[in-house]
């Protein structure tokens, strides 16, 4: 059962100009559950993390100061090739950082992430 833990980022909630392709594109990328809270919203658990996605106008960009949602992947050109077939856009290719290797993409529904690997 899930316990909240003090001091800690419990929940996150972000904006989606579309949450049928949100929903698909994030279910078939990382296996994520879904429960839909009416047509606006619908919440998520990728079994360590757990927040929504609301119907929104706009989506966020790191080019307009929003946060960054960072994802791991252990096999980062096939998380990549997953992105693009599942309809996502690469917005910067995969590059060398001090800590690893990421690149950043759009999902389906707007929002901008990025995924990360160990060199």
């Amino acid at each position: 059962m899930y316990e909240p833990r003090p001091n800690s980022i419990d929940y996150l909630e972000m904006p989606s100009r579309d949450l049928a392709q949100t929903k698909q594109f994030f279910s078939a990328l990382f296996g994520w559950k879904f429960e839909d809270y009416g047509p606006d919203y619908i919440a998520f658990d990728d079994g360590r993390v757990a927040g929504g996605f609301f119907k929104a106008e706009q989506s966020w960009t790191s080019s307009a100061n929003c946060p960054l949602l960072v994802f791991y992947s252990s096999e980062l050109e096939m998380t990549r090739a997953d992105v693009v077939r599942l309809g996502g856009t690469v917005t910067k290719d995969i590059f060398d950082f001090p800590g690893g290797r990421r690149f950043h993409f759009t999902a389906p529904g707007g929002g901008e992430f990025a995924v990360w690997a160990d060199k």
